[in-house]
């Protein structure tokens, strides 16, 4: 491989590792709405507390890596998506915020626990906004956004917000289930089954909007022979989901998580495969997009330091916290 798919695999690598970790704390913030009990709240809270923070080093890392090695898709995509990437921000900072305030209010409890909520998600939804609208792709030309202001606001980017916001959703009660024992982890159990079924329902709509509204995926998929090569994604899924429900019926701790991580992986590596070899989709290749040759080197040295030790201090940090939440306990 040379350098530059060498780069394109670690912001891919990067991305995933976001929406995996990330995920599933935006998660939590979703289904806070269905327990309505301050101490529940307060317990599913203390799962998440120790390690949220630590999670967004991921999309800082993929927001950096994208402007030193692809500046070019940096500028577009910013210039494109601004109003939606300003939001989410904001609703990270909001959600972020809520952390730190709900556990000593008290009067206005109510209030940051509404913000832990809209925050997370605001931020999901946006997220899923940025990628349907990716994959419908950004009008470019002289190397430069070319579209009005409002361009992302579509069907298909709304619809694939609702859809990321339900694959957060089911990473949340999966790890909530993991990390939570009792009556609670029972009725987390009962809501994974049908978050289970609208991500399967979105994944399927998905798949069939594509390619019927983008020309270039449709050959890619169809003329390319790349159909027969993707055929074992849509069988793996179901495998995956009808292992998920089998995991749910025996109140597995575990497993659902880990399903739930193996269903984004199939989701993640289809739309990877559709849009290769492109950094924006139909407009701009990843060779076109990337900055010369000896400035992705010199930042790849940097890469190879910094993401070991990455993914080292994450890993100590969910050893150090591994095990179930207890109540009452507080992580400062």
């Amino acid at each position: 491989m040379d350098v530059t798919t060498i780069w394109a695999a670690i912001i891919a690598f990067g991305l995933f590792m976001y929406v995996a970790l990330d995920g599933f704390d935006l998660g939590v913030g979703l289904i806070f709405p269905f327990f309505p009990e301050d101490d529940e709240r307060d317990l599913m809270i203390s799962t998440i507390a120790p390690v949220w923070d630590g999670n967004e080093t991921w999309l800082v890392l993929g927001g950096a890596a994208l402007f030193a090695v692809f500046p070019e898709v940096y500028s577009v995509v910013l210039s494109a998506l601004y109003l939606p990437i300003v939001t989410m921000l904001a609703c990270l900072i909001f959600r972020g915020v809520s952390f730190e305030i709900r556990e000593k209010a008290i009067r206005t409890k109510n209030l940051w626990n509404l913000a832990f909520v809209a925050g997370s998600a605001g931020a999901a939804f946006f997220q899923g906004v940025i990628l349907g609208t990716y994959l419908q792709g950004i009008p470019v030309a002289n190397d430069v956004f070319a579209g009005p202001s409002f361009f992302w606001l579509t069907p298909f980017s709304m619809l694939t917000g609702f859809g990321l916001m339900a694959t957060y959703a089911l990473l949340g009660a999966c790890w909530l289930a993991m990390k939570i024992d009792g009556d609670l982890q029972h009725r987390l159990h009962a809501l994974i089954r049908p978050l289970t079924m609208v991500l399967l329902a979105f994944m399927v709509i998905v798949s069939l909007w594509t390619p019927l509204t983008d020309a270039q995926i449709a050959k890619r998929w169809f003329d390319s022979g790349l159909l027969y090569r993707l055929l074992p994604v849509p069988f793996l899924v179901i495998i995956v989901a009808l292992f998920m429900f089998r995991a749910v019926r025996h109140r597995h701790d575990t497993t659902p998580f880990l399903l739930a991580l193996l269903l984004v992986l199939l989701g993640y590596v289809g739309l990877l495969v559709s849009i290769w070899p492109y950094a924006i989709p139909n407009v701009v290749t990843l060779e076109d997009a990337a900055a010369p040759r000896s400035s992705q080197l010199f930042t790849l040295v940097g890469a190879v330091i910094i993401l070991p030790v990455i993914v080292a201090y994450t890993t100590l940090g969910y050893r150090v916290f591994r095990g179930k939440a207890v109540p009452g306990a507080k992580y400062h």
